[in-house]
């Protein structure tokens, strides 16, 4: 049996990289293209949005998820923009004074732009307050009025005392009126006599007086007792006369300000509150000093604790001057900045607040709209996660201190009354926190119930390929830059094809796109050019990359001084040339590694080193355990397979993880076992399974890259390429340089689909196929692997020796 070579063709050039022909796009400059307004490739995020917006029932939340500059925020608050302009706007709220517990401050809800009508009424119901009240207490009338009170008690008083006087005299005894009180004593001649002259009376005349006194002190000790309860009646009276004046001063400012709220109970019943509560303090308020001007703001009153300060109102929310519902963005959401926060003032060594240091937070401003959060930041924040699920969960913001809600705070603050929450919230993040709060979070899925997913990528075709072209065109006048003409337009339509490792897709990543439009407009101003060309885009790409590629270049460098061994010519056994990606914050570019294998006589173990040392990942280790199974299977199906194989990356010191070496690695393996040497001026990756097919992998492009840059350091020879799977041609952009080699004739690349068909490129000997005898074909390179299998099968049967039967001779 013969075996014969498979015909493997390179690639084309066409086939390396998909080219957008300017000619194929209908305009001159994008100033003849219109703005897009819809949104591209991103249908399945843009219905979960508008479903979420049109469900107003609690808990249809969103959490756009999507890598970052992909326009996940720009698209979500455009979308909520349009429903807030259809939506009414919400209410103003504001906090009041609570007059029957300071403590707990109430709030109020009004229509939006009459919150700040009430806080201005209520501003100069202050100011006209202390003026009504002092001008009528200090009128003639109600002077008149209190003074006839005053005069009513004491005439009571006296005309009691005169008729205790009038008694006293027909007894000759007079009533003294001393500092220390009242007191009794007898006279004669109209006149008091002293201790010595009542001492000189009669026995019976000093009985007669001291009987007449004892008597008289009774009934003084009578009105004695009487007076507080006169002073009391007549303090009621003044009190009611003080109410009665208080209720004339600021009942026409109440009534004025009923007549203006008669729609609004709660501020109704509040200017009730209001007006009972200057009543019942009238004699305090008129005794708070006066504060100088005639004309005292609002402001005037944040600095000290005047009594009047209780009547105005902390507008916490003013949606007066709006004219659809709000879209708030909080860029920094901490739990006050979400929550609101009580702040404080000290003052003689203590912290004092009111409800006047009351401040919104972020769900206060959106309430009624629409609110955007990042999630990363959201959940960086201490407690302001759990703090916004408590409030979506309850419905309502409660506004108190987070040292409060952890138990911490032990003085006494404020509680205010919470305030009815309904928002529409939209979380902002990447995929993995959205899975991560999916699983381990019960009550994600209970508040975000939407998911808008965003793509990264979308199909290439004509009809994406213009509408991209008018993406283009809205971001260059939306940026004020110079016009690209479609040459230039094409070239960006290949970046972003480039950008998604797929010439069949195109990239839906803005920020990326902006970038390369505004760099690209520099140095079309360098050279003081009207119109951006394809040589100004692609000047910004080099400049991109030149501006990250230090290491790339550095780790070339040190290839090309042979510091770095890696072969590009010759032909050794159990050596290959394998490629990885490495990738350096935005910069991704391919490194060549050298893959060696070594073979012996063992118990069909293949050693991975960068595993036994911990070097290996998981999946790079699930690689090697596939290329056991492979030869197992194909080789040694009826007997033991009789090796120990080892693989190891040389001149690796890190990690390595991931299974596009793994066929790289079953070429070395067979290379070893066969002792057919591979040619060093290829390059290979791909992962395999274990019936041989060389699988897809990541990072195409930069692999071809960093080897062809490699060989051109060298020196092309026009025997050097890359074996690359043959299902990720259509994932092959390549750079123009890689391009012209391939054009010249003097680099391949070629697709591969399984194990043997590579093995043949890279041997120049063919792989061989099992006949109808079960037998591969003698020479190939199966028919040697499989003889080199067998032989060391049999050497170990023979160390083993015969086996021994128990109980035989």
């Amino acid at each position: 049996m013969r075996s014969s070579m498979t015909e493997n063709v390179p690639l084309s050039p066409k086939e390396l990289c998909w080219h957008c022909a300017p000619d194929q796009l209908d305009f001159e400059t994008t100033d003849n293209l219109q703005d897009l307004g819809d949104v591209i490739g991103q249908n399945r995020a843009v219905a979960s949005i508008g479903f979420a917006v049109a469900m107003r029932q609690p808990g249809y939340n969103i959490y756009a998820l999507g890598p970052d500059g992909i326009g996940k925020h720009t698209i979500v608050r455009r979308h909520f923009e349009q429903a807030a302009a259809e939506s009414p706007v919400p209410d103003d709220y504001c906090y009041v004074s609570n007059f029957q517990d300071s403590r707990k401050p109430r709030t109020l809800r009004l229509p939006p732009g009459r919150g700040a009508v009430f806080q201005n009424d209520m501003v100069r119901f202050v100011q006209d307050v202390p003026v009504g009240l002092r001008s009528t207490f200090e009128s003639g009338e109600y002077r008149t009025r209190q003074q006839a009170i005053q005069e009513g008690f004491r005439e009571r008083r006296e005309k009691a005392l005169a008729e205790i006087e009038a008694e006293a005299q027909p007894h000759d005894i007079a009533l003294l009126r001393t500092p220390v009180g009242f007191a009794f004593g007898p006279t004669r001649d109209g006149k008091v006599i002293s201790p010595e002259d009542f001492q000189s009376l009669s026995d019976e005349e000093r009985e007669r007086a001291q009987a007449a006194i004892e008597g008289l002190q009774e009934k003084l000790m009578k009105i004695l007792q009487q007076t507080p309860v006169w002073m009391k009646e007549a303090q009621n009276a003044i009190r009611r006369l003080n109410d009665e004046t208080a209720e004339f001063a600021v009942g026409h400012l109440i009534e004025t300000l009923r007549k203006k709220y008669t729609d609004l109970p709660k501020v109704l019943d509040y200017l009730n509150d209001v007006r009972r509560d200057v009543i019942d303090n009238v004699e305090a308020l008129i005794s708070e000093p006066e504060k100088p001007g005639a004309n005292r703001d609002a402001a005037e009153f944040e600095d000290g604790p005047s009594l009047f300060r209780r009547y105005r109102i902390n507008l916490l929310v003013d949606n007066g001057t709006a004219d659809r519902a709000p879209v708030v963005y909080e860029d920094d959401p901490t739990y006050d900045r979400l929550l609101g926060r009580i702040e404080h003032r000290a003052e003689m060594g203590t912290l004092l607040t009111d409800l006047h240091m009351i401040r919104p937070g972020a769900l206060h401003h959106a309430n009624g709209g629409y609110l955007v959060l990042d999630a990363r930041k959201l959940l960086t924040r201490p407690w302001a996660w759990e703090a916004l699920k408590r409030a979506l969960l309850a419905e309502y913001i409660r506004i108190e201190p987070i040292a409060q809600v952890l138990g911490l705070l032990s003085t006494v603050t404020l509680e205010p009354e919470p305030i009815a929450l309904n928002v529409k919230i939209a979380i902002v993040g990447d995929r993995l926190i959205y899975y991560l709060l999916s699983q381990y979070d019960p009550e994600f899925t209970r508040l975000f119930k939407v998911a808008a997913d965003f793509d990264e990528r979308f199909d290439r075709n004509d009809e994406h390929n213009l509408l991209y072209a008018r993406l283009v065109a809205t971001l260059i006048r939306k940026e004020q830059l110079r016009p690209f003409d479609r040459a230039g337009v094409a070239r960006v339509l290949e970046f972003a094809a480039r950008e998604t490792g797929d010439s069949e897709k195109l990239s839906t990543g803005i920020e990326n796109l902006l970038d390369l439009l505004r760099e690209a407009n520099h140095w079309a101003g360098k050279d003081d050019r009207k119109v951006v060309g394809a040589a100004e885009v692609q000047h910004a790409v080099d400049a991109q990359i030149g501006r990250l590629d230090r290491v790339r270049d550095r780790v070339q460098e040190e290839i090309l001084r042979g510091t770095i061994a890696i072969d590009s010519e010759g032909a050794v056994v159990g050596q290959i040339n394998g490629l990885s990606v490495m990738q350096l914050g935005s910069f991704a570019f391919g490194r060549p590694s050298r893959i060696t294998a070594r073979v012996r006589l063992g118990k069909g173990e293949v050693l991975d080193m960068e595993r036994e040392v911990e070097l290996g990942g998981p999946l790079h280790s699930k690689g090697v355990l596939i290329l056991s199974s492979f030869l197992s299977s194909r080789y040694a199906g009826e007997r033991p397979l009789s090796l120990s194989a080892s693989l190891v990356f040389e001149q690796s010191y890190g990690g390595i993880e991931g299974d596009s070496a793994s066929s790289a690695e079953l070429y070395a393996l067979l290379s070893a076992i066969s002792g057919v040497p591979i040619k060093q001026c290829y390059a290979v990756t791909g992962s395999v399974n274990q019936h041989g097919q060389v699988q897809a992998i990541g990072g195409i492009n930069e692999k071809i890259e960093g080897f062809f840059d490699l060989c051109a350091g060298r020196g092309l020879t026009g025997e050097q390429g890359v074996l690359i799977p043959a299902t990720n041609v259509k994932h092959l952009m390549v750079h123009q340089r890689v391009l012209a080699a391939v054009e010249g004739g003097r680099f391949q690349i070629y697709p591969v689909e399984t194990i043997d068909q590579g093995i043949e490129i890279l041997t120049g000997i063919s792989s061989g196929v099992r006949g109808t005898d079960g037998q591969y074909p003698v020479g190939s390179l199966n028919y040697r692997v499989e003889t080199r299998l067998m032989e060391m099968a049999e050497k170990r049967r023979a160390f083993n020796g015969p086996v021994r039967m128990e109980g035989s001779e």
